[in-house]
């Protein structure tokens, strides 16, 4: 049995390669491959954003006129995966990136064009340093002051890093958590202080208060003291009269007390005389103690 798949083929003694015809294809004819997004990128048309990595069936063709030292560049067809607008770019070996063409606008070109002017300056540097030597000094006076300063910045770093590996955080937070109970307990004692102060104050003012109130009443009168018997007042010596001040005589005594209401006694009615002595009303003119004399017999 044969070989169903055969390595070699068979040729006749009688072939001629310069027969077969040639398949003559044009020079700008595109390919259908398959890709991933070189770049994040945003549709003019709609809006749409397209991340790097997305993958796409591309159409490719080759840039006619356009070579990089002898390298082809490569145009790309894609379409917007919301709008179906098409999007072109094409190669750029000469930065090995892509550049972008039409129907879309690359994110984040700012971080590129920085890259770009960086190699830009570099260049410049370097041609100039090629015709001075003085600039090559300058140039090199200027980069080792510079590293001298980075290397100080990093030494301090250093330092402050060992610093800091020393710190006992532990007492950190312990020294910490006393200073707040001291003020806390400051705080205490000063609340309970002004409570304090209020509370003295408060009594000092209801104090005088009430001592105002006091000043202002009336004087009060003295109730007469009550005599067992009316007659008594006779049995005790006079007593000898005080000297009046010289203000007293002119003005007169403060009291509004007659000197004599302690003398004059309310004869007693015969009801009252029964009510006390606890038996019937005796008859008009007679009282329960006979030895009591009347008003107009004690002033007689």
């Amino acid at each position: 049995m044969s070989e169903r798949k055969v390595l070699n083929k068979y040729y006749p003694p009688d072939f001629d390669p310069s027969k077969i015809p040639k398949l003559k294809l044009p020079k700008d004819r595109q390919y259908v491959v398959r890709l991933m997004a070189p770049f994040n990128m945003r549709c003019k048309t709609c809006g749409e954003y397209i991340y790097k990595g997305k993958k796409f069936n591309a159409r490719k063709e080759t840039v006619q006129n356009e070579a990089y030292l002898g390298l082809p560049i490569f145009r790309f067809y894609i379409k917007c995966t919301r709008c179906l607008a098409e999007i072109t770019f094409k190669t750029d070996p000469e930065n090995t990136d892509y550049t972008m063409e039409h129907g879309a606008t690359r994110n984040f070109q700012a971080e590129k064009l920085l890259e770009e002017e960086e190699k830009r300056v570099q260049k410049e540097r370097e041609d100039e340093e090629l015709n001075n030597p003085m600039k090559v000094l300058e140039n090199r006076t200027k980069d080792s002051k510079l590293e001298m300063e980075v290397l100080e910045n990093l030494q301090e770093l250093k330092d402050l890093n060992q610093r800091q590996a020393h710190v006992d955080f532990e007492a950190m937070l312990r020294q910490h958590r006393l200073s707040e109970e001291e003020r806390q307990k400051q705080e205490q004692e000063e609340d309970e202080r002004e409570a304090a102060t209020l509370v003295e104050e408060s009594r000092k003012r209801r104090l005088l208060e009430d001592s105002d109130s006091d000043e202002g009443d009336p004087p009060c009168q003295p109730r007469p003291a009550v005599r067992p018997n009316p007659t008594a007042i006779l049995d005790e010596a006079p007593k000898a009269k005080k000297k009046a001040e010289s203000w007293e005589r002119s003005v007169g005594t403060l009291g509004s007390r007659p000197q004599l209401s302690g003398l004059v006694v309310v004869k007693k009615t015969d009801l009252d005389c029964s009510i006390e002595c606890g038996g019937a009303p005796p008859a008009q003119g007679t009282c329960a103690h006979p030895g009591q004399l009347s008003e107009v017999e004690l002033l007689g």
